[in-house]
């Protein structure tokens, strides 16, 4: 596992001052928000690297790509966090060899970390998404999984991909926020929020409060979240965009709409208590409705809702140019 030296170390506790600045400075703000989440954030979205997750990621990236020849030689994840989507794919046999980046620090080091202590063949480095640190022709396979939104130009972003790809190389992108989806999931955070806040103030619930402390770093964790999410996006939108960076092939699909109405008070639920309340039965419970209610929108939903409406869009090009033999 290896990074370079003189990349920025991990600043994981942004000071007001610092909070403040980065207002006006949208890519501070991705570095400090990351940085902060970065040792927490597998914990804050149950995210694993057992067969849980590799099956989420696997189908992921199979309903976005579809039928394709596995595996990938090398592949590259941008916007790395903590290696989620990356990791578990090369574990599901999706590439044999990988590299990640992340413009935060603190990413980079825990998704490294995670990779080693996966036996994973991958290298990392801090880098930004428009101007990725790669040559020409590099990777077979970029990936991504809720970055796009992060990133400022997007259309910049894919034509980055395409040129570190070789020819025939695939781009897959997932969990990006549609408009709706984004519209409805912030107010049913919001809301759980204000209600789980407000009656663990009542003595005979105290016990399922977190320190007010938390609660605080917790209120200026999401007044950077609202300064980094920069884009929702429309289905028919991310396809132009993928066409006008130069891709071929671009497909996007779209998911989770029942999933995403309960899911998401699910999890701001679970970041407002104190994670020893939430026993294992409960998150096996959550697990299996997760599951239940994206059955549901994949086998019902998806032919009587417009596919705008559902909360995760994905979006697949592929590189001009025949691959070399």
């Amino acid at each position: 596992m290896t990074v370079r030296p003189d990349d920025p170390a991990p600043n994981p506790h942004a000071t007001e001052a610092e909070v403040e600045a980065a207002r006006e400075n949208n890519k501070l703000a991705q570095v400090l928000y990351h940085d902060w989440e970065a040792e927490t954030y597998d914990d804050k979205w149950s995210i694993s690297y057992d067969e849980r997750c590799i099956d989420y990621a696997r189908g992921r990236f199979d309903l976005a790509a579809g039928p394709v020849q596995l595996p990938y030689g090398r592949a590259l994840e941008l916007g790395c966090g903590t290696g989620f989507f990356l990791l578990n794919l090369m574990q599901g046999g999706i590439a044999k060899s990988g590299s990640v980046t992340d413009l935060s620090p603190g990413m980079v080091k825990v998704a490294l970390r995670n990779a080693e202590n996966l036996g994973l063949d991958v290298d990392g480095r801090v880098a930004d998404a428009e101007t990725i640190p790669y040559e020409d022709d590099t990777f077979d396979l970029v990936v991504g999984h809720a970055v796009l939104h992060h990133i400022p130009d997007v259309e910049l972003a894919l034509k980055e991909c395409l040129r570190v790809l070789k020819p025939g190389g695939r781009f897959v992108f997932a969990g990006e926020p549609t408009t709706a989806g984004n519209f409805y999931a912030r107010w049913l955070g919001r809301i759980t929020w204000k209600i789980t806040t407000t009656i663990t103030k009542l003595p005979p619930l105290a016990g399922w409060r977190r320190p007010q402390s938390e609660l605080d770093e917790s209120s200026r964790a999401a007044a950077l979240e609202a300064v980094v999410d920069l884009h929702t996006f429309e289905p028919d939108e991310l396809e132009a965009i993928a066409r006008r960076a130069g891709a071929v092939d671009a497909i996007a699909h779209t998911e989770e709409f029942a999933a995403a109405l309960w899911g998401w008070p699910v999890r701001t639920f679970e970041a407002a208590v104190p994670d020893e309340k939430l026993s294992l039965r409960y998150r096996l419970f959550q697990y299996k409705a997760w599951l239940k209610l994206s059955a549901l929108d994949e086998k019902v939903l998806h032919r009587i809702v417009p596919r705008r409406f559902f909360y995760n869009a994905m979006i697949t090009g592929v590189k001009p140019g025949a691959p070399a033999q």
